[in-house]
């Protein structure tokens, strides 16, 4: 296999998007202030719409700093008439008079608490307030105002108040009705991804493993046989695997942080496309490494025959039959990504992805890995959480929802919809999480079957363990802070590393863990003979 300049491109572009998220629901503001009668998060608001009584759209609101809490379920949600302010901002006594309707109201003229206290004083049940822009905004309170309200108030983006405006001004009667529901602690689909991620990380490992085995049977074939060409066959067994250095782990999160930000400075429609085109470029290169691994013992004679293909070199007629369903699966893919299940064409050509990234690149030893998993820890941590400093928001979680693109956040994602979620969205986890510490994991079994251990003399079952056991907290702290996108490895690391280095510390391995890596020489059941000079 030839490793080319553009798997490695695709390779950092996987990697510079890495967290878990499940979509924000609650913001909670350290910065806007807080007193008491101006406490509130700043929470989303469903605002379904009735036209002359017919159910007709729903719009999304947010919550302001101030007034009461608003009701969690829908059926408690009480239909209330809409009515226009008159004057629209409703800095004055309103010209029309309210008994129990929402006024909807326009921003600006006057504070958010002044439009609530007039809005009360005429009679209405609540407040929308209509932005000027088609953002959200969120509403506190003036340090003087006066904060005893006891209607709640509800921002509204431009283009929703603008629409509702025109209902009403064409004589129709519209309804509406105020809640905000609670997400429900633990989603199916975060148990779902969370056994996506373990289970590619287990098939990968295994995979790993299982070549590096080959390879070493075949090298103590060549010994014995006592061949010259051992040198040869030896160098181009291992011409398909890209080793880790140390100097090459820490420049290549130097590489992703600066691509990152190269995506935060260019994110856009075009550039969303330019990555769905890397993405489906890997998608097919990981779909038909896995497919004809698979195929090739069912398929033997055509994975050994080869062809030679001007500019790819020799390639096997299984191969060359499997690649047109490979690209034609990532075509349709691209073309219908927009559609509510694109998500399970995604998930088969990122798991592909990652099984071959981790079949490809591999840590030799601990060391490297340590390296490794050490700077992606901080890089995660910064360009989630840090980054808020220098850009005034997360850097990742922007390029990862795709934000300013018009696109439903990038392709390097694997991504479950939440199926009992009133808000919907997606479950998604980056790349990087799966592939960064699965370097390690499939390093402890490679480890563990060239040196001839089992399973619970080895380090692949604690590895796997502490895997999953930080994926598992990560979702636990994802739903702690209300959806708010994590940075996985900041769990993910400490138990993967911790485990691995106080395991072998106590087994008294670490040094060779730490330098040597992999044995070089064992085989299961292999015993090699010395090689005895001819006569």
């Amino acid at each position: 296999m030839e490793i080319n300049i553009v798997f490695i491109v695709i390779l950092i572009v996987i990697l510079s998007a890495g967290f878990v998220s499940a979509g924000d629901i609650v913001h909670q503001d350290n910065v806007a202030p807080k007193r008491p009668g101006c406490a509130n998060n700043f929470v989303l608001v469903k605002v379904p719409i009735w036209i002359d009584g017919l159910e007709n759209t729903e719009y999304v609101g947010v919550g302001a700093r101030f007034g009461p809490t608003l009701e969690s379920k829908e059926k408690h949600a009480n239909h209330t008439r809409l009515a226009l302010a008159d004057p629209p901002d409703c800095c004055s006594k309103p010209r029309n008079q309210l008994s129990g309707e929402v006024i909807l109201v326009h921003r600006g003229n006057c504070s958010f608490t002044v439009k609530a206290n007039v809005a009360e004083e005429a009679g209405a049940s609540a407040i929308l307030i209509i932005n000027n822009q088609t953002e959200l905004f969120k509403m506190v309170c003036e340090s003087d105002a006066d904060v005893n309200i006891k209607i709640p108030a509800v921002m509204l983006p431009q283009d929703a108040g603008s629409n509702l405006e025109n209902y009403i001004n064409n004589n129709t009667r519209v309804s509406v009705a105020l809640y905000s529901p609670k997400r429900p602690a633990v989603d199916i689909a975060e148990v779902f991804l969370w056994l996506m991620a373990v289970g590619t990380i287990l098939l990968a490992s295994y995979w790993s493993a299982w070549t590096a085995r080959e390879v070493a049977i075949e090298q103590d074939k060549l010994l014995k046989d006592a061949s010259e060409e051992f040198l040869q066959v030896g160098s181009a067994g291992s011409s398909g695997f890209v080793d880790i250095n140390t100097m090459s782990a820490v420049l290549f999160v130097v590489f992703a942080s600066c691509f990152l930000v190269m995506l935060y400075k260019l994110m856009s429609f075009w550039f969303v496309e330019v990555l769905v085109v890397l993405f489906c470029i890997g998608g097919v290169e990981g779909l038909q490494m896995c497919l004809v691994a698979l195929l090739s013992r069912c398929f033997q004679r055509f994975a050994e025959s080869f062809i030679k293909v001007p500019f790819f070199g020799a390639v096997s007629h299984l191969t060359l039959a499997v690649c047109p369903f490979c690209i034609a699966f990532a075509v349709v893919w691209a073309v219908y990504r927009r559609i509510s299940f694109a998500w399970i064409g995604q998930d088969i050509l990122g798991i592909a992805l990652i099984i071959t990234v981790l079949q490809i690149v591999r840590i030799p030893n601990l060391k490297v890995g340590t390296v490794l998993l050490g700077c992606a820890f901080l890089y995660d941590i910064f360009w989630v959480f840090a980054s808020k400093w220098l850009f005034h928001e997360s850097v990742m979680i922007v390029v990862a929802r795709g934000d300013r693109s018009g696109e439903d956040g990038i392709p390097m994602l694997l991504k479950i919809p939440r199926m009992f979620d009133p808000w919907g969205g997606y479950s998604v986890i980056g790349f990087g999480d799966i592939i960064l510490p699965g370097l390690l994991v499939a390093f402890s079994l490679r480890y563990d079957w060239l040196a001839n251990m089992n399973l619970r003399a080895g380090y692949f079952v604690w590895a796997m363990t502490a895997y999953g056991l930080g994926l598992l907290v990560t979702y636990v702290a994802l739903n702690l802070m209300d959806g708010h996108g994590q940075p996985a490895l900041l769990y993910i690391v400490p138990f993967t590393l911790g485990t691995f280095i106080t395991l072998g510390k106590k087994r008294g391995d670490l040094k060779t863990l730490w330098t040597q890596g992999e044995p070089e020489r064992p085989c299961p059941h292999l015993q090699l003979q010395p090689l005895q000079q001819k006569d």
